[in-house]
């Protein structure tokens, strides 16, 4: 995935770690925690910690952890992913907090029951962590699989949505 220069960043420090927030004029394009597979070189982009975008995000993820958020209401620009890795992507945004899929469900969703493991690589490259709900993905059998951004992480985010899965 390759992202735009011309983006603009903050960190903040959630209870789970500190989030790196990225913004591009369209919206909201990245959020990764520290350690993130995927997490690309934030470095090249000018840190902007007034930036209005990534303060609204930084305060509906902190709502989100607080308990006293459910949705986002954020622009998002996945602009930088692949037509398919987009329309996963706004197939987990249909996700509502509290419930989960799994990748056989979100393949048969998109019209390609036999994309599993696409739609798992999709998952796994989602830039939007949290806001773009992948951890309420689970295994077939409700069982916790890869994170990105760690399996305690996962667990710890389901724990919070009081989502039921199998260790």
């Amino acid at each position: 995935m390759k992202f735009s220069t011309h983006l603009q960043t903050t960190v903040f420090d959630s209870p789970l770690g500190p989030i790196t927030l990225a913004a591009s004029a369209q919206g909201l394009a990245g959020a990764w925690f520290e350690g993130d597979l995927h997490r690309p070189d934030t470095s090249v982009w000018p840190a902007a910690p007034a930036h209005p975008l990534l303060l609204q995000a930084q305060q509906q993820l902190q709502a989100y952890f607080a308990g006293q958020r459910r949705r986002f209401n954020l622009p998002l620009d996945l602009s930088f992913g692949t037509a398919f890795q987009q329309a996963v992507w706004r197939a987990l945004l249909a996700l509502p907090f509290g419930s989960h899929t799994s990748y056989g469900a979100l393949s048969a969703q998109l019209g390609n029951p036999k994309a599993v493991r696409a739609v798992g690589a999709a998952v796994g490259r989602n830039p939007l962590i949290i806001v773009v709900p992948c951890h309420r993905v689970l295994g077939a059998d409700g069982s916790l699989t890869g994170f990105a951004a760690g399996l305690p992480r996962k667990q710890a985010l389901l724990q919070l949505e009081q989502i039921t899965f199998r260790p």
